[in-house]
């Protein structure tokens, strides 16, 4: 029997993984092998704690693809992390809430926020990889 929480729920799905799909398709899902292997090249990177339920997540989707589309931004390597699948990757990165940003110039961490959806802010954490 179709309920309307569950006709509800099938209708949302869809809507709910939306921002979660469109950052994926610009960035890499976050396992330690491949971001240990982009640590040690030397590469530019932006790890994206995301949950497709978070408001804030939802707000800096498109701030973060539209930095992601310019040509000085090609080289960062972006990795997402599930937040709500992906607990082993929250405790390395010491980043208990959803929409933690953190960038990366190989392994060293150059910069960090969190709930932050200003598009300068967002900027200048990508900026601080390169």
């Amino acid at each position: 029997m179709i309920t309307r929480r569950l006709l509800l729920a099938a209708i949302a799905a869809p809507v709910m993984a939306g921002p979660l799909f469109a950052l994926v398709s610009g960035g890499i899902p976050y396992t330690p092998a491949a971001f240990a292997e982009a640590q040690k090249a030397g590469k530019s990177i932006l790890v994206i704690v995301h949950a497709p339920w978070c408001p804030t997540c939802k707000v800096q989707d498109p701030i973060i693809q539209k930095l992601l589309g310019e040509a000085k931004y090609k080289p960062v390597t972006v990795f997402i992390v599930d937040f709500d699948t992906q607990k082993d990757a929250l405790r390395a990165f010491n980043a208990p809430k959803q929409s933690t940003l953190i960038g990366f110039k190989g392994t060293k961490e150059t910069n960090r926020s969190s709930g932050n959806t200003s598009p300068l802010d967002i900027e200048d954490l990508i900026e601080s990889t390169l």
